[in-house]
């Protein structure tokens, strides 16, 4: 899983926040101080402000918060590194008090009390211990989203072959019974049928693994199909497909329309040249029209159903959330699907 980079970012932006304040005040502070003061404040302090932020962060939430959930000793852990933080820079203050502890204002040197800047550190202290738990907590977020999204996208993954894979077994369970009957009747279209057969099962087998294919190969699979089933028929078969457009230049996913055509073979009348099976394909540079019509043979009814019209459109909502619109019109004579699709 890649890993978000959420937490990186967070951390980064706190930190060079924190940065630009101290460069700031460096540089536009009225206030004079000693090296040994700069040597204080942003090494010794600097060390144990960030030390209290990873404390915090690495050990103190993950242990008694995330893990064990004791809320209580979390606390007593917070406030005990909060206060013994505090005193060991006030300390250090007391040993060094006219670096530390005395300031200049309105032109007269004061001085800080022991306790006003015990307690102004532990201000400082708390600020980069809170912020270290904001920040955990929203690093943790980040991450369980990111856990979620690759989670999401490996069931779609998954799921979307096992649609695949359940695609091929019944296109090819389909062909196998038409080839069969042709060998039956001892038919001299058998060969060529096992032909074409052959031809598209290189497609669905080599070309179709590939998240899309040139809408072109996919029209070609198509035509292979129908000359496949065209060989069955003794009467012939009555089929029009209509292209028009950027056939050429567009990308689909692949067997995404072959159900169609196949359910207008499986339970249509194909062979009346009055009423003929027809096919419309029409792509532009953000759409993709398509659509079968083909009159209703109520006498031909599949028993076991079939995972054809069903499957493409689970794939249809994985692939294309939103950006599809799937019309089918039952009437009373005829069959119509209809698909359009935001390429």
């Amino acid at each position: 899983m890649k890993k978000s980079k959420g937490p990186l970012i967070l951390h980064s932006l706190f930190w060079g926040v924190i940065l630009l304040i101290v460069l700031i005040d460096s540089l536009t502070g009225t206030q004079k101080h000693s090296l040994k003061y700069y040597g204080i404040s942003y090494g010794i302090f600097s060390i144990i402000n960030i030390s209290l932020f990873y404390i915090n962060y690495i050990i103190l939430i993950p242990q008694f918060i995330k893990a064990k959930k004791k809320y209580f000793l979390f606390a007593l852990f917070f406030l005990v590194l909060l206060v013994l933080s505090a005193l060991i820079k006030t300390a250090v203050a007391v040993l060094n008090p006219k670096d530390m502890m005395e300031y200049v204002l309105e032109g007269k040197r004061k001085t800080v009390s022991v306790n006003g800047y015990f307690f102004i550190e532990i201000f400082i202290c708390g600020f980069f211990m809170v912020s270290s738990c904001l920040i955990k907590f929203a690093a943790d977020w980040f991450a369980n989203e990111n856990i979620q999204r690759n989670l999401e996208s490996e069931r779609k993954e998954m799921e979307l072959q096992f649609l695949k894979s359940q695609l091929n077994p019944h296109f090819l369970f389909n062909s196998l019974n038409n080839i069969y009957s042709l060998a039956y009747q001892k038919s001299d279209k058998t060969a060529d049928a096992i032909m074409k057969l052959s031809e598209i099962m290189r497609y669905m087998i080599y070309e179709s693994n590939t998240p899309t294919v040139s809408l072109s190969k996919e029209v070609d699979y198509l035509k292979n199909y129908i000359e496949l089933q065209k060989i069955r028929f003794k009467d012939g078969a009555f089929i029009e497909m209509t292209l028009n457009g950027e056939i050429d230049n567009q990308k689909v996913v692949p067997l995404m329309l072959i159900s169609f055509v196949e359910n207008a073979f499986k339970h249509g009348v194909v062979n009346d040249p009055a009423e003929p099976v027809k096919i419309d394909i029409i792509a532009n540079q953000k759409i993709l029209h398509f659509s079968v019509i083909n009159k209703k043979n109520n006498q031909n009814k599949d028993a076991q159903g079939g995972v054809g019209l069903p499957n493409v459109e689970r794939r249809l909502q994985l692939i294309y959330p939103d950006r599809y619109k799937l019309n089918v019109v039952n009437s009373a004579t005829h069959y119509t699907c209809e698909l359009m699709i935001d390429i």
